[in-house]
């Protein structure tokens, strides 16, 4: 698949590739490297983003529902107003993440690393945290309800 004149494909080299409002809909992006692209708006609903770089990468308002993320490298990535619901992080390290305002309902944050990534306003009802590193994270305003959090570290 060719978007914007971008070749979608697993391993991709899509460094600094600008695909705002692209539709990535259950694309195969495993270990593509995304570091600073923009895909502000995009549509990757259910997309394999499972080991992809995307440090940096502006995600703000893209629809990620049901995507897997798994050990996906989101640091400094903006997710602000992304919706996540229902997305497999499982792994994920999202280090000083922008994730205000972030959809994150049923969401699989297991093993996650999370330090500090700002989470505020965050939906995080009935995810998963299990395990997942919260060191220095943000949560002013998240909605926590029916999360898992057992053996996730929260600490200032």
């Amino acid at each position: 698949m060719v978007v914007n004149g971008y070749k979608i494909e697993p391993l991709a080299n899509l460094s600094g590739a600008d695909l705002r409002d692209a539709d990535l809909a259950g694309a195969d992006l495993a270990g593509a490297n995304l570091a600073g692209a923009n895909l502000a708006g995009a549509n990757l609903a259910g997309a394999k983003l499972s080991r992809a770089n995307l440090a940096g990468a502006n995600l703000a308002g893209a629809d990620l529902v049901g995507a897997k993320l798994l050990s996906a490298y989101l640091r400094r990535a903006n997710l602000r107003r992304a919706n996540l619901t229902g997305a497999k992080l499982t792994g994920a390290k999202l280090l000083s993440a922008n994730l205000t305002n972030a959809d994150l309902r049923n969401a699989s944050l297991t093993g996650a690393d999370l330090v500090g990534a700002n989470l505020t306003n965050a939906d995080l009802r009935n995810a998963s945290l299990t395990g997942a590193d919260l060191a220095g994270a943000d949560l002013a305003g998240a909605k926590l309800q029916g999360a898992k959090v057992p053996d996730g570290t929260i600490r200032d």
